[in-house]
């Protein structure tokens, strides 16, 4: 998938978001997995990441991708370096030709682009790095590095685990209220249920991003099985957001 919005960029930006066909992989892993910290062949997966580059013509050895382990920490990408990013979970970089990408299977890929001052990132917000403010950690860094002004950045949320399927426990729940406020979390039939994409959007616009640079994709991962998703399957691939200026 695509976000509508980044499309009138087209010359200037490529982004996209992979589901999980077109690969190599074998069962569970079926079969277009990019990650390779899940258990399925390494073979497979370079092979799976080499064929989204020809497909999408961007150079595998500019790839960057990310050791994600749920923090906080935002990475400045300044030119063609070591494949693999450590212990972080969110990429920014205003150079051409360095595709970012984020993995996940039912956390958030967030892509954001800002076109005045040309500079791009990829998050995985999950729940724990939505709760340490990641996506706002990540637009801070934008603007400290780059100068990105908040009116200028446009963000997409691609697809992810939604509220109907993501249920968290009842302390989970009392640490999101007291934390954010009312009205992230839904209950039916004494069930707590996490609206994870609403919590982000919430910190987006507190920030001053105007929702009308927002896109949320209405995708659930854990319904759609076009979609990797661990709270589903657990045992499971992983898809991605790719996103590169041109």
């Amino acid at each position: 998938m695509e976000f509508s919005q980044f499309r009138k960029f087209d010359k200037e930006l490529f982004h996209v978001i992979t589901d999980r066909y077109g690969g190599v992989s074998k069962a569970p892993f079926d079969n277009l997995n990019v990650a390779l910290h899940v258990g399925d062949s390494v073979e497979d997966v370079l092979q799976n990441r080499i064929m989204i580059s020809h497909k999408y013509d961007f150079s595998i050895k500019n790839l960057i991708f990310m050791d994600q382990v749920h923090g906080n920490d935002v990475v400045v990408i300044e030119h063609a370096m070591d494949n693999r990013i450590e212990n972080c979970d969110a990429l920014i970089t205003n150079e051409r030709k360095i595709p970012l990408m984020v993995m996940v299977a039912d956390c958030i890929p967030i892509m954001i682009y800002d076109p005045v001052k040309n500079a791009i990132a990829v998050v995985h917000a999950g729940r724990n790095g939505t709760f340490l403010r990641i996506v706002e950690k990540t637009i801070f860094k934008m603007q400290e590095v780059y100068g990105c002004g908040v009116k200028d950045i446009m963000i997409g949320m691609g697809p992810s685990i939604q509220s109907c399927c993501y249920e968290v426990g009842k302390d989970l729940a009392d640490i999101c209220d007291k934390n954010f406020g009312e009205g992230f979390i839904l209950i039916e039939e004494e069930k707590y249920f996490l609206n994870l994409q609403a919590l982000n959007l919430s910190q987006m616009l507190d920030m001053g991003i105007l929702k009308e640079n927002i896109e949320i994709s209405s995708i659930c991962t854990a319904c759609d099985t076009n979609y990797f998703s661990y709270r589903r399957e657990e045992e499971t691939g992983r898809f991605a957001g790719f996103i590169m200026i041109r």
